[in-house]
């Protein structure tokens, strides 16, 4: 294809950029993000400490995708999501099922009275140690995994540049200190940065402008030449590679 012809190719892939809940399936295959590498099972450490007569609370549950599969009892279930199509998706999803949904919004006060919830879960969603803390029984337990500060950061300098950080102090060491001096007891925690790869440039183009906040004002008019030289690695290599970065803590109120 010559110039023209990838940049139809590519605008295309941009417009198809949507997702509904969290859901990467339209580059199946496309990509490969090695998350089962990783030295810990998200779902495994949630099972450990969750007991039965439970009150849970999903925070940034996305589509409740991964919530639904952990088989707690829904009325013991509260999620909370700040991204408007998500919350739409929620109440339309969970609430008929007897799920108890509240949209967050993105200040990290969350709607809740103090020490409601035996054990609260976050994974890759916006929190406050304060906050969680507040609303966790004594005894309670907040489960996180998150993405790191480092997170696809060769991506972003292919694609655009040296940007700053998004999210600097996104790491374990800042935030086991934050959980810690928030009062908590840290149980686990786990670091790890592990391989992500695209096989064709418009997938990439697809995952930066979804991951928005990584790649804030991505497109692919404004940055042409540097999605070429993505291009141009993939011709060459079979692939552009990045790392992602990820922790884990496992916290005791």
């Amino acid at each position: 294809m010559n110039k023209n012809e990838l940049r139809e190719k590519w605008l295309e892939e941009e417009k198809n950029a949507k997702i509904t809940g969290w859901d990467f399936s339209y580059i199946d295959g496309r990509y490969y993000e090695a998350d089962e590498l990783m030295q810990w099972d998200y779902k495994d450490l949630i099972v450990k400490y969750l007991s039965p007569a439970d009150i849970l609370l999903d925070m940034d549950t996305g589509g409740g995708e991964f919530l639904l599969g952990l088989g707690h009892e829904n009325k013991l279930i509260s999620v909370t999501e700040s991204y408007p199509p998500n919350v739409e998706l929620c109440r339309q999803r969970l609430e008929p099922l007897g799920i108890k949904v509240y949209d967050a919004s993105a200040d990290g006060i969350l709607p809740f009275d103090d020490e409601t919830f035996d054990i609260v879960i976050n994974r890759h969603g916006s929190f406050n140690a304060e906050e969680i803390y507040r609303i966790l029984k004594r005894g309670g337990h907040f489960i996180t995994q998150q993405v790191g500060e480092d997170n696809d950061r060769e991506l972003v300098k292919i694609l655009m540049g040296d940007l700053p950080k998004p999210y600097p102090g996104m790491n374990l060491t800042v935030q086991k200190k934050a959980f810690e001096d928030a009062g908590f007891v840290i149980l686990e925690s786990g670091e790890n940065f592990l391989p992500i790869e695209f096989y064709d440039t418009g997938a990439l183009i697809w995952f930066a402008k979804i991951i928005e906040w990584e790649f804030p004002g991505f497109s692919v008019e404004k940055y042409f030449e540097n999605v070429l030289s993505a291009e141009e690695i993939i011709r060459n290599t079979g692939k552009v590679s990045g790392k992602i970065h990820r922790y884990m803590i496992v916290a005791q109120k």
